[in-house]
């Protein structure tokens, strides 16, 4: 069977970019668009490859790679684009904490 946009966005960006997390959600069903659409897309890409590079220069050469996508069947791509060290902060980035302290004072 053909690939799905998502399949073909995730084997596009693993090969580019090698990243150590990727996720692609559709989120066409958010917007108005024909059921089972492909054409609203979110990316998380931890990669290497971002060390040293801003985030308008990560987004490019995310849409480079993804030109094709984005010529066609594409209509919005929501990008979260992370190095290595910022993705382990983002991940180890403090919890809320709650309102109630252990001795039962706010």
């Amino acid at each position: 069977p053909p690939m799905t946009m998502q399949q073909q966005i995730e084997q596009k960006l693993q090969q580019a970019f090698a990243p150590s997390h990727l996720t692609v959600s559709n989120e066409s069903q958010m917007h108005r668009v024909a059921p089972g659409a492909e054409s609203h897309f979110k990316v998380v890409v931890v990669s290497p490859h971002f060390d040293g590079h801003r985030l308008l220069a990560r987004h490019r050469q995310v849409n480079a790679v993804l030109a094709d996508e984005l010529a066609g069947a594409i209509h919005a791509l929501a990008l979260h684009t992370y190095t290595e060290q910022e993705w382990l902060q983002r991940e180890q980035a403090p919890k809320t904490p709650s309102c109630v302290s252990k001795n039962g004072l706010t």
